[in-house]
């Protein structure tokens, strides 16, 4: 029996895009079904100033499709040489919605981000006077530390001191994957928000790695316990405003990811309102589904929510998208549940 729903038009509050021949090939899978997206700032070189921050906004907008309406909203790359006045400036105009804090080598074209939070305290103090959010890759980068407690140790030794320091500073925790996260972000008061992505609703680290290395399903931070996994689908379909999707879809050609040392980041910007909608019906929270898609991140940052509407459908058989997106710059693999999955965004 066809069984569907509508829900107001959903926001990607945490998105790569890329440039070049990839932003190309990949943008038209978000605008598809998306009508905003926090834009992560992480290029090569990084998107640091508001002019870079216009610039990039424009090449976005000159590669969407014909018909399409979708609005990025730009971040800029946090360093420690970041110009205060110029965030504010960026900020004030309205091209800027946050701004963006990699611990320098934690993830993706990472290197020139923080080392010594300390260094940006100016930025970060101008910020909470002003409300801009600061959105946190939440992980530290010390060896010494196991990949799969980054995320824990981030939060006591790095991010619950900064808000302690600044508690007026609004925080978007990104891409949480840990019960701990889930449990901090739960718990921290109205200036601090969560994201998390679809892909880490789905898998935990032994889909990653049980009878062979899956390097489509590696990202970072990295999948963790099913403990933590489904500590995240709690908290994404409790319904509570703490909790919003940022699916953190992260484009990379196949060659990087299928490779020796290959790339982190897993691509759902196709699909993701079709696994969506198969977690949040597995876990009876189908009602909760507008709430986590588009409805608490615009909350959370200020925005209105969208008045257009996309109607999820399910259907008797398994539904289907492609194996992979074709790009000028090369093939990107579309994020595999391991299931088959009955819904399907209809028009």
């Amino acid at each position: 029996m066809t069984q569907e729903i509508t829900l107001r038009r959903p926001d990607d509050w945490h998105l790569h895009l890329r440039d070049g021949a990839m932003l190309q090939g990949v943008l038209p899978e978000t605008a598809r079904h998306f009508a905003r997206a926090i834009i992560m700032p992480n290029l090569v070189p990084p998107v640091v100033t508001g002019a870079q921050a216009a610039q990039y906004r424009d090449r976005i907008l000159a590669a969407l499709p014909e018909g399409a309406s979708f609005q990025p909203l730009m971040t800029l790359y946090l360093t420690e040489s970041t110009d205060a006045e110029d965030v504010a400036a960026a900020h004030a105009s309205g091209l800027v919605k946050a701004v963006k804090l990699y611990p320098a080598g934690a993830t993706t074209n990472s290197h020139g981000g923080v080392h010594d939070v300390d260094k940006v305290m100016p930025v970060l103090e101008k910020m909470a006077q002003i409300g801009l959010p600061l959105c946190v890759h939440g992980e530290v980068t010390d060896p010494q530390v196991d990949i799969f407690d980054r995320e824990a140790v981030f939060i006591d030794t790095v991010l619950d001191p900064l808000r302690r320091r600044l508690p007026s500073l609004r925080v978007v925790m990104e891409h949480i994957t840990t019960q701990d996260g889930a449990d901090y972000a739960r718990d921290g008061g109205p200036n601090l928000g969560a994201t998390i992505t679809t892909h880490h609703l789905i898998i935990n680290r032994n889909h990653m790695l049980v009878g062979g290395i899956k390097p489509h399903y590696y990202c970072l931070p990295v999948a963790k316990r099913e403990k933590h996994r489904l500590a995240l689908r709690a908290a994404a379909t409790s319904g509570a405003g703490r909790y919003f999707l940022g699916t953190d879809s992260a484009p990379h050609v196949d060659a990087l990811k299928e490779h020796a040392c290959g790339c982190a980041g897993c691509f759902t910007a196709t699909n993701t309102m079709a696994l969506l909608a198969h977690v949040f019906e597995e876990d009876g929270a189908l009602d909760r589904l507008e709430d986590f898609a588009s409805l608490n991140g615009p909350a959370f940052y200020g925005l209105p929510a969208n008045e257009a509407c996309i109607r999820l459908v399910k259907h008797d058989s398994p539904q289907h998208w492609p194996e992979k997106i074709f790009t000028e710059a090369g093939p990107v693999t579309v994020f595999n549940p391991g299931y088959p999955v009955h819904w399907s965004v209809e028009a």
